[in-house]
């Protein structure tokens, strides 16, 4: 069996593989040196053969089938290699699928995904029904599969990258939060990154549940619907006079949870659909949820200076993000966004930015882009670094702005991850005089 990628869901992957009797070879298109030299080892050390740079583009051998991780692009050198010559390839999620034997709920959409799975698993653990959330968060499934621990049901955040490779992955529960454009460096389209998405529900029968936002236009299903939403009273779960109702009976008053804006209120909703369908009560679900605590770079506040409050949102990595960001916020905001060239424009913002936003300060190699896209709407001004970017934001901020780190986009051409980025923001804000 080949696996390609070397990284976290690879690895996972490969090592799965090997425990159920194969043999494994991974193969990475980065040189050796650019990978994680105790990942490699741990590989090596279970008999696992690593090939790296060229030499795995150009592997000629014949493996029964391929897995390959989300992070390779069907497209790249190292996948056209082996689906060229016919050789199966199924994902790193089909992988895990096929070596459980757990319902699952595959959480996907644009925004939401990683709350929304987090929400699940802590109300699923408090309510008596233990689970992991895993997937495109925490553990690659495969890793869950190989670890054999008891569980009631699995809670997968689940990407379009994921999805692409599936053939029998089956969510008893599917729930769709939303749809915005994103990831237009990898797919030819924007219907072609929602028909990779739309594949969470493919395999479902009407055993099954989809659980989906109300003002999503989605084809016919062959699963129950339960639909939600915060913006029309045509859904099972809606938004009533400051509370979430579920059939004109109110269930969670918002005031009362700690998560906030029009999006977190719909991954409630999702939550406690979820929850129903898994015969809980909503006596049962609600104190959890509303325990539930935001996680870093989710529009988190970092600290204020000089009367200016700094957020971190470097989880916003596309524009429905930034948008929904800019919406919560009350005051002027001094904006710094910016990143990787993901292929979209920012043009959709431009109303949004000019009525909320008094100045951006833009980062990235997609700076100028925007800096176009936005022209006559703010005023704008492209930084070197964010460290820089920090900087020209403390010296103009004023007593009573925003300073919101939203960027937009993914942060690839400067950073690690999101995580990296929004942990680095964090770090120079804290560091500026008082």
């Amino acid at each position: 069996m080949a696996v390609l990628g070397a990284g976290l869901s690879g690895a996972a992957a490969a090592l799965l593989l090997k425990s159920q009797g194969a043999n494994v070879t991974v193969l990475d298109s980065a040189e050796e040196k650019q990978l994680l030299k105790s990942t490699v080892d741990n590989l090596r050390g279970q008999n696992i053969e690593v090939i790296c740079g060229p030499a795995a583009d150009s592997d000629s051998r014949k493996y029964d089938f391929v897995v390959s991780s989300p992070g390779i692009d069907p497209e790249s050198p190292l996948a056209r290699n082996f689906s060229s010559r016919g050789i199966e390839i199924i994902g790193e999620l089909e992988l895990g699928w096929r070596s459980i034997n757990v319902p699952v709920i595959a959480v996907t959409g644009t925004n939401g995904k990683t709350t929304t799975t987090e929400l699940l698993a802590q109300m699923l653990n408090a309510c008596g029904q233990k689970t992991i959330a895993c997937g495109n968060i925490g553990k690659p499934l495969s890793e869950v599969a190989r670890e054999g621990k008891q569980f009631d049901v699995l809670t997968v955040e689940v990407s379009s990258f994921q999805l692409e490779t599936i053939k029998t992955f089956r969510p008893a529960i599917a729930i769709w939060l939303n749809f915005a454009p994103d990831h237009l460096d990898r797919y030819r389209s924007v219907s072609e990154y929602r028909a990779a998405k739309l594949r969470v529900f493919e395999n479902q029968t009407k055993e099954d549940v989809a659980i989906v936002n109300a003002i999503e236009d989605l084809p016919e299903l062959s699963a129950r619907r339960i639909n939600f939403s915060a913006y029309t009273d045509r859904a099972d779960f809606r938004l009533v006079e400051g509370s979430i109702v579920y059939h004109d009976k109110p269930v969670l008053r918002l005031a009362e949870a700690k998560l906030r804006g029009s999006h977190n209120i719909e991954n409630l909703m999702a939550t406690l659909a979820a929850g129903t369908c898994r015969g809980l009560s909503f006596e049962e679900m609600v104190p959890s949820l509303l325990a539930y605590e935001p996680q870093p770079h989710r529009c988190e506040f970092v600290r204020q200076v000089g009367g200016a409050d700094y957020i971190n949102d470097s989880k916003a990595t596309n524009l429905d993000a930034v948008e929904k960001a800019l919406l919560a916020q009350t005051k002027p905001v001094i904006l710094i966004a910016g990143g990787k060239d993901k292929g979209f424009d920012f043009k959709p913002l431009r109303e949004l930015v000019k009525q909320k936003v008094k100045s951006s300060i833009l980062i990235g190699e997609i700076a100028r882009r925007i800096e176009d896209d936005w022209r006559g709407a703010v005023k704008s001004e492209i930084a070197l670094s964010l460290a820089d970017a920090v900087e020209r934001a403390h010296a103009s901020a004023k007593t009573g702005d925003v300073v919101l780190f939203s960027p937009g986009t993914s942060s690839f051409d400067m950073f690690k991850s999101y995580a990296d980025r929004g942990d680095q923001f964090r770090e120079l804000v804290r560091a500026l005089p008082k």
